[in-house]
C-alpha cells in the first residue's frame, strides 16, 4: 500500500470517527446550564490566552460564544456546534453554528470561536433575524494573532470581531465565513 493511500485511509477513518462522535454528542445535546457553563469557561480561556479579546469583551454589547465546533471533511465537509449569546454574564439565547464546504480537504478538527458584537445594530440584527450567516449582515473581522496586537479601544470600528481558539485535529485552516448561526431552543 502506498504512503498516499495510507494517509487517505487514515484521514477517512478520522473523519468517520469524529463524525460518529459528533453525532452521538449532538444526539444527547448539552442542557442549557451545561452550555452556559462551557461557554463561560471557553470565554475565560480565550481571555487568558489573548488579552486583546478581554479588552474587546469589556466594550462589547453582547458576545456569542461557541465553546466547541466539530469540523470534518473529505472533499465535502461540515461543521457543527452550539453556543450562547451573552449580555454581561447572563445567557440570553442559545444558537447553533453550522457550516458546509467542499474542495481539497481531508481530516477532522475541533475548535471554539467567540464573536464580540460591538454595536446595537449587530445585536439587533442577530436577535431580530433569529440567526445570521457570517459574511451577510453586520461586518465581522476575524482577528488573527497579528491583528490582535494592534487592536485597542480606540481602533475598534467594526460591528463584530471574531476570535478562533483551542484548535485541535488534523485539518488545515479554519474559516467561519459562510457559517450559519441560528437560534435554538434550550
Amino acid at each position: 500500500m502506498t504512503q498516499s493511500i495510507r494517509m487517505f485511509l487514515t484521514a477517512l477513518l478520522a473523519v468517520v470517527a469524529l463524525a460518529s462522535a459528533s453525532f452521538l454528542n449532538t444526539a444527547g445535546a448539552a442542557t442549557a446550564e451545561d452550555l452556559t457553563t462551557d461557554s463561560k469557561q471557553a470565554l475565560q480561556t480565550l481571555y487568558k490566552t489573548n488579552p486583546a479579546a478581554e479588552t474587546i469583551g469589556k466594550q462589547a454589547k453582547a458576545i456569542l460564544v461557541f465553546p466547541k465546533i466539530i469540523k470534518a471533511g473529505l472533499v465535502f465537509g461540515g461543521s457543527y456546534g452550539e453556543g450562547v449569546l451573552m449580555k454581561g454574564n447572563t445567557a440570553v439565547d442559545y444558537y447553533n453554528s453550522v457550516g458546509g464546504s467542499w474542495g481539497l480537504q481531508a481530516g477532522a478538527q475541533s475548535y471554539g470561536y467567540v464573536v464580540f458584537l460591538m454595536t446595537d445594530k449587530a445585536v439587533k440584527y442577530i436577535t431580530e433575524t433569529k440567526g445570521w450567516e457570517i459574511g451577510v449582515g453586520p461586518t465581522v473581522v476575524v482577528v488573527d494573532e497579528g491583528l490582535s496586537k494592534n487592536l485597542s479601544s480606540s481602533t475598534l470600528k467594526d460591528d463584530a470581531y471574531a476570535f478562533i481558539f483551542s484548535q485541535q485535529g488534523l485539518m488545515a485552516g479554519i474559516s467561519i465565513e459562510g457559517t450559519k448561526i441560528s437560534l435554538i431552543k434550550r
